[in-house]
This record gives structure tokens, C-alpha cells and sequence, in this order.
């Protein structure tokens, strides 16, 4: 029996008695927008001693709960993704290696979660994370029903289905994907937006030779993870220098974007929509205005709504405290400027 066939018949199998974990309905009063508390790590410091605010995504959430945009009982709790989901594409292999402390402080570059037990990783740094995959894996269907949806969190694309690394320890992205395969045939073409500063490198790695998967990848060619392997997958590259500015930006991304769509015509966009392209931030070294991130996520979705193509939403990095407003009031602007349909 070939290769294809087999992973055909597994992935059918996970899909089958395993998607109602990850995938379930939701009432028509609530909006495809998904959080959860379990998100927000809150470890021995942790928040504090990382340059990533491991608290954001409360923070969005907030922010749109202060905006009027949802309610508690309107936006969706993700549940949390299991090793069966997470088996769709992580090897067990993979999943083992998340069981030595040593190697999840690798992954999340944590140096002082190597001498931990593990079991308290896997509650207070992982579990959280699992809860950020089921968001995104949720998105994509959410996204196939109303057309859009917003995962408050996931975006971890330095994490391919065989190696983490740069604070991502699941391919969620990847997930989303495969599920959306294996629950909705029809669907063949599938585009990634990233946009977020840093190369893509874990998602550009999975899919490295997949037709039904395009890649755009618009980040800082001088910093992390200068991944030359991953860049093969990459069908839009567009490499920016440091303290690029918005005027620039926002051309290049619109121009190729706009190629982008009209070279392949997808039938779905997920869109990593990090927030370290803002200017100050120590990671990204890009100097990206707030106005200008609002912009920038303004030009996907009105390309993804004119060409009628679902899209999920995935809010990726970002180092400054700052970034969980300007996400929240871009969030306020697509659903102002009725891109949130």
C-alpha cells in the first residue's frame, strides 16, 4: 500500500473520532472569536523574565470586551489540544521530547525550566499552549461557517512538526491546515499570510513541496531564524531590511499581496499577523507604526473579503507591552470598517 494511501486512511481516522475535541459548533449569537484564559502563563516569573508578554492575550480580550464588540457569553472557548490532535502532525517522537524539561526550556528560551520537573512544565507552560492550538485549529472551521475568525493567540510558526524553537512548542498553523484537509475536501488551496517580523520557518518546513499550500512570507531578512531550508517553501518572499518604515511596508505588502491572491486564487488564508514589526521593538528591529499594523491588517482582510476567501486570524509575536491595544483596536477597526462580515 503506498505511502499516500496510508496517511490518507490515518488522517481520516483522526479526523473522525477526534475532531469533535478540537471542532464543535457554536450558537448563532456568538461571534467566531476565540479565547480562552488558559492562554496567559503566569509561572515563577515567567511573564517577567521572557521578552514575550505572556499576559497579551488577556489583555486583548479586555480591551474588546471594554469595546462592546463581545460579551463573555459571545466570543468561544477553545478546548485544549490533546496528544491525539496533536498526533494529526506531530510524530510521538516530537511529543517525547516535550517531556524532558531541558528541551522545552530550549524551545521557549527559558533557561531555569531546565531544572523543573516536568510535569509542572507541562501544566503551567504547555497546557497553555495546547489551549492556543485547539483556538487555532477551531478558527478554521469557525472561518469555513462565517467566513472569518480570530484566534486571541496561536501563530507559533517557528514550530514544524518535528522541532520547536523561538517560544512555539506546537505547529498549530500546520494543524489548522491538515484539519481543514481532512474535513473539507473540497478545499485544495490554501494560502498563509505571515507577516509577523520573523520567518515562518516551522509552517514553511511542513508544507516545503505541498501544492495545496502558499506561502507569503514578508519578515526582517537580518534577524532570527535565517532558516535558508525553510525559505524554499516560501512562493511570495519579500525580505526587509531593518527600521523599514511604513510607506514602504505598506506598498510591499499590499503589491505582493495583491500578485499574491491573483497567482493563486485561494480557497482559504491563514493570517499570521505578529505584532513585532512595531518600531521599538527589541526582536522585530522593524519601526512599523501602530497606525501602520492597523493598516497592514486592514489590506488582508479587505483582499481576503474582495476575493471572498475565509480567513483566520492568528495574532503571532510581539515584544512591547503596547502591542495587546493596537492589536485589540485593529480588531475594532476591521470589525468598524465591516471586514469582520
Amino acid at each position: 500500500m503506498s505511502t499516500e494511501i496510508v496517511d490518507f486512511f490515518f488522517l481520516s481516522f483522526f479526523s473522525a473520532k477526534f475532531r469533535m475535541d478540537v471542532y464543535f459548533d457554536i450558537s448563532s449569537d456568538q461571534l467566531p472569536i476565540i479565547y480562552s484564559s488558559n492562554y496567559n502563563i503566569r509561572f515563577m516569573g515567567l511573564q517577567k523574565l521572557h521578552p514575550f508578554d505572556s499576559e497579551k492575550w488577556e489583555k486583548v480580550y479586555n480591551i474588546l470586551l471594554g469595546s462592546g464588540i463581545i460579551k463573555r457569553n459571545t466570543s468561544v472557548e477553545p478546548h485544549e489540544a490533546k496528544d491525539e490532535v496533536l498526533q494529526v502532525v506531530h510524530p510521538t517522537s516530537y511529543l517525547n521530547k516535550l517531556k524532558w524539561s531541558a528541551y522545552v526550556a530550549r524551545v521557549t528560551e527559558v533557561p531555569f525550566l531546565f531544572a523543573l520537573p516536568n510535569k509542572l512544565v507541562q501544566q503551567r507552560v504547555l497546557r497553555p499552549f495546547r489551549f492556543h492550538t485547539g483556538g487555532t485549529i477551531l478558527a478554521g472551521k469557525l472561518a469555513m461557517e462565517r467566513g472569518w475568525a480570530l484566534n486571541i493567540g496561536g501563530g507559533f510558526h517557528h514550530c514544524s512538526k518535528e522541532d520547536g524553537g523561538g517560544f512555539c512548542a506546537y505547529a498549530d498553523i500546520t494543524l489548522c491546515i491538515k484539519f481543514l484537509f481532512m474535513n473539507y475536501p473540497s478545499i485544495e488551496k490554501v494560502m498563509i499570510v505571515d507577516l509577523d517580523a520573523h520567518q515562518g520557518n516551522g509552517h514553511e518546513r511542513d508544507f516545503l513541496g505541498e501544492e495545496k499550500v502558499y506561502i507569503m512570507d514578508v519578515y526582517n531578512r537580518g534577524i532570527y531564524p535565517h532558516d535558508e531550508y525553510a525559505k524554499a517553501a516560501i512562493r511570495k518572499k519579500v525580505e526587509l531590511r531593518h527600521f523599514t518604515e511604513d510607506a514602504e511596508y505598506l506598498d510591499r505588502v499590499s503589491r505582493n499581496l495583491t500578485d499574491a491572491i491573483a497567482e493563486y486564487n485561494p480557497q482559504f488564508i491563514v493570517y499570521n499577523a505578529g505584532t513585532d514589526i512595531l518600531k521599538g521593538d527589541p526582536l522585530g528591529c522593524l519601526s512599523i507604526t501602530a497606525q501602520g499594523i492597523i493598516e497592514r491588517d486592514e489590506i488582508v482582510f479587505r483582499a481576503a473579503k474582495e476575493n471572498g476567501t475565509p480567513i483566520v486570524f492568528v495574532t503571532s509575536g510581539g515584544y512591547q507591552k503596547c502591542t495587546a491595544k493596537i492589536i485589540a483596536e485593529s480588531v475594532i477597526n476591521l470589525k468598524n470598517k465591516g471586514l469582520f462580515r
